[in-house]
């Protein structure tokens, strides 16, 4: 290889490969990350942001508080207003809901979690916009957070840099192939080579690993938020919201606004072309669900609404680590709509099996249910399940 060659060369600068490549440059590992946009341009801009230990097994649980820990710690020190603790807060009014609420604040508190109940008065202090006397069981995490996704991976990306890595922006691939024991992405200024690749693309690192030959179960799927100011400026910081009867979220913005989610759909989509904008149906349910819950922010003004594509995987765990039968070639994508809270410490595992090599044991286990290798041969059709669920294991969606 040549001296300017990197040790990996990572593709998509969203919040994981701009992660990965920190991390990366923490153990000496030279990185260069390539993508045909700038940061954040992808889903990881289109983020809602939420950063919640309300999960399905102890592993999601680590890894999202080692991310929580990370973003709070480099916000403090370079963007204090990208990390904000407001704390997050699940409710229900339906019997058969309030039961698995209450069997999932067992199940969290036995990984560790401090999760708790609340009445409606408390409900009440905390977010006065809503209603609350017909909730019969809730989910309260006072450590959770919600962050600004760009400036998060902005940080990231100015940070590996500042420690050598390099990256590449604005100009299409033109091709990318395996050639001689190395990994080749030319552009039209040359070619990038590595022997170790990253394929942390979001939603189109299905596509680059179809053309590698090596492909992996992974749907692009298309999710919506929107931007909301309210005619009154509610007292900040409040607690995430989210009405699992609905299943709309709330969370707290800049300037007096509110982010209102959670328009995913269970199909696949195109991530070349995909409406950018939420659509009507989206924004009505929006509108009823803020009116019915919410009657202090039903008369907001729409300030924007977006679309974002995000990748599913068949059981909803991501896919991080080296892809079968493809000498250095690996993989950081399938976070179903979970990237942010987990990149952090899901790309600082990475780095460590990347540091250590594949075969060391500490390192593999620390991936967990998220080791990519699970999945051989050709994938399998398969539809996407995302959402802000609340089952452990393979409950059904509410």
């Amino acid at each position: 290889m040549a001296a300017s060659d990197p040790e990996v060369l990572v593709l998509g600068a969203g919040i994981a490969g701009c992660a990965l490549a920190y991390h990366l440059t923490r153990r000496s590992i030279s990185v260069t990350v390539y993508d045909p946009a700038t940061p954040a341009a992808g889903a990881s801009g289109r983020a809602a942001g939420v950063v919640t230990e309300q999960l399905w097994d102890r592993w999601d649980v680590e890894v999202t508080r080692e991310s929580n820990r990370e973003y709070a710690e480099l916000a403090h020190r370079w963007d204090p207003a990208a990390y904000q603790a407001n704390g997050f807060v699940r409710f229900t009014a339906r019997s058969n809901v309030a039961e698995a609420v209450d069997e999932a604040r067992e199940r969290l508190r036995s990984w560790g979690v401090d999760v708790e109940e609340a009445s409606p008065e408390e409900l009440s202090r905390w977010v006065p916009e809503g209603r609350y006397n017909d909730v019969l069981s809730t989910l309260v995490s006072r450590h959770d957070a919600c962050v600004t996704p760009s400036s998060i991976t902005t940080i990231y990306a100015e940070g590996a840099r500042e420690a050598g890595a390099v990256f590449d922006f604005g100009l299409p691939m033109e091709s990318l192939r395996y050639v001689d024991g190395r990994y080749e992405l030319t552009r039209s200024t040359g070619i990038l080579r590595a022997r170790k690749l990253v394929v942390a693309a979001g939603a189109w690192s299905k596509q680059i690993l179809v053309d590698l030959d090596h492909p992996l179960p992974l749907v692009p799927y298309r999710t919506q938020a929107a931007l909301l100011r309210p005619t009154r400026r509610p007292a900040e910081p409040f607690p995430t919201v989210h009405d699992l009867d609905t299943d709309v979220y709330v969370r707290p913005e800049s300037n007096g606004r509110i982010l209102a989610g959670d328009g995913t759909e269970d199909r696949e989509a195109d991530p070349k072309r995909f409406v950018t904008g939420g659509d009507e149906e989206f924004l009505a349910h929006i509108a009823e669900s803020l009116a019915a819950r919410f009657p202090g922010w039903s008369e907001s003004e729409m300030v924007s609404s977006w679309a974002g594509v995000c990748t599913a995987t068949p059981d909803r765990h991501p896919l991080i680590g080296p892809v079968p039968g493809a000498e250095g070639l690996y993989v950081l994508s399938g976070f179903n709509g979970f990237g942010v809270m987990r990149a952090g410490g899901a790309s600082r595992r990475l780095a460590d099996l990347l540091a250590s090599g594949d075969g060391d044991a500490k390192a593999r286990a620390a991936l967990g249910p998220a080791w990519a290798p699970r999945f051989e041969g050709r994938p399998a059709p398969f539809s996407p399940r995302p959402g802000f669920t609340l089952e452990g294991g393979d409950r059904p969606r509410f």
